[in-house]
């Protein structure tokens, strides 16, 4: 075959009939003049892999570095200066092991394991406030103990009210419009999980999965006034539930005055050490390693407020860095989630968008909290943070986002998912 020949079989998929092409816009983007059958399409989005791969990796040198000084503390004196970074990588290998063998698991399957994957994080919601059973740790019980790692119950509740959420949209498409048959009965089984969750309590994990839930509802097609009334219903239920706590709202006093003589030393005590430490960081940071705060100043360093380290470290150009990262990593799960709806996957491409909404909103929320743009609330920022129940739920769920991209590019080359 000639070179010319060569150069006329690669083009020749353009002049070709509307039957020979798929007939996709998705946005801006027109996939109108893709061949039906390409020669070479990657299997996975290879940019969102090393995306993860470069946040995890810089979260295991910032664990390790927020953590190295805590055996110091006559708290953690009998903890090798390793032990965290240890017991971190073990969360990672567990994790990377899990993701793998979720990736294996066809879309369709997560359809059919949806409810019941929400009935088995109801039930673990309800033994990890038993007594014996659940772990508590200052004066939450958040966790369950399964000797290599202590499990968090409320990571699965967000993994499974999100695959939920999008199988009761796909279910309730024909009465999207109905308040009482579409929004109602989904509204009842995020309350169910919001008292569970406020019983612990973990207020913080109740907010992601409620914007999870009207994150999906929305997307799914429920009607603007609907999505709208229950907007300001749940502002109203959390701003209930603040003025009816006295230590919700001694948090959200702190948070409007972290440096006055009453919050300094007690409940805003957090916060203005984590201004102090993006303080010295300034522009370029201090190094790796240099970092004060960490030095036990600084309460929970290496989960809640590891970005506080990172801004110390490494300085603005650090935390920019993290935050181009995250919403780089956000539009593209979005963007997979607007290709499957476009290829008519309505229940695949709405649990992409959920893992977006996921990601995005927890970091918005760990990031705020750090630089003292929100009250303190007790979120970990996502595939960084010190926390083995946490990074195994965020690789599971990235790893059925890179399922979903690549039944899509299964269908896009004329294959079956």
């Amino acid at each position: 075959m000639t070179a010319a020949t060569r150069l006329a079989g690669w083009f020749s998929g353009i002049g070709k009939a509307a039957s020979d092409v798929l007939p996709v816009r998705l946005g801006r983007q027109s996939l109108s003049r893709m061949p039906s059958t390409p020669a070479r399409i990657a299997g996975v989005d290879q940019a969102l892999i090393w995306v993860t791969v470069a946040l995890l990796m810089f979260g295991l040198v910032m664990v390790y570095s927020a953590s190295v000084a805590m055996p110091d503390n006559p708290k953690f004196a009998r903890y090798a200066h390793t032990h965290f970074l240890t017991r971190h990588v073990v969360s990672l290998m567990v994790a990377f092991i899990a993701a793998v063998v979720a990736f294996q698991v066809p879309i369709a399957t997560w359809e059919k394991l949806a409810p019941w994957l929400f009935v088995v994080s109801l039930v673990l919601l309800m033994l990890v406030l038993v007594p014996f059973i659940g772990k508590g740790v200052n004066g939450a019980r958040r966790w369950i103990t399964l000797g290599f790692m202590n499990f968090q119950p409320s990571e699965l509740a967000k993994f499974a009210v999100l695959l939920y959420a999008a199988d009761y949209m796909v279910r309730k498409m024909d009465v999207k419009e109905r308040f009482f048959r579409a929004v109602l009965p989904m509204a009842a089984a995020i309350a169910v999980v919001g008292s569970l969750l406020l019983a612990e309590p973990d207020m913080g994990a109740f907010m992601v999965i409620s914007v999870i839930a009207m994150g999906i509802l929305f997307l799914g097609g429920v009607n603007a006034r609907m999505f709208f009334v229950i907007a300001a219903v749940v502002v109203v239920a959390f701003a209930l539930m603040v003025m009816l706590s006295e230590w919700r709202r001694e948090r959200i006093f702190a948070y409007l005055d972290p440096w006055s003589e009453k919050y300094a030393m007690g409940k805003g005590y957090q916060l203005s050490h984590s201004l102090i430490a993006f303080g010295r960081g300034e522009v370029f940071g201090v190094g790796l390693g240099g970092s004060i705060e960490k030095l036990h100043w600084l309460p929970e360093a290496h989960t809640d407020f590891l970005m506080a380290v990172i801004g110390e470290e490494f300085g603005l150009v650090g935390v920019l860095a993290v935050i181009a990262l995250f919403m780089w990593m956000t539009r593209r799960i979005m963007h997979i989630g607007r290709q499957s709806i476009a290829l008519d996957r309505l229940f695949a491409g709405l649990v992409a968008q959920g893992v977006g909404i996921w990601i995005g909103f927890q970091t918005f929320i760990n990031i705020g909290v750090n630089l003292g743009a929100l009250p303190t609330k007790g979120l970990t920022l996502p595939l960084m943070s010190y926390g083995g129940s946490a990074i195994l739920m965020n690789l599971i769920s990235l790893a059925v986002v890179l399922r979903i991209d690549y039944e899509n590019r299964l269908l896009m080359r004329g294959g079956r998912a």
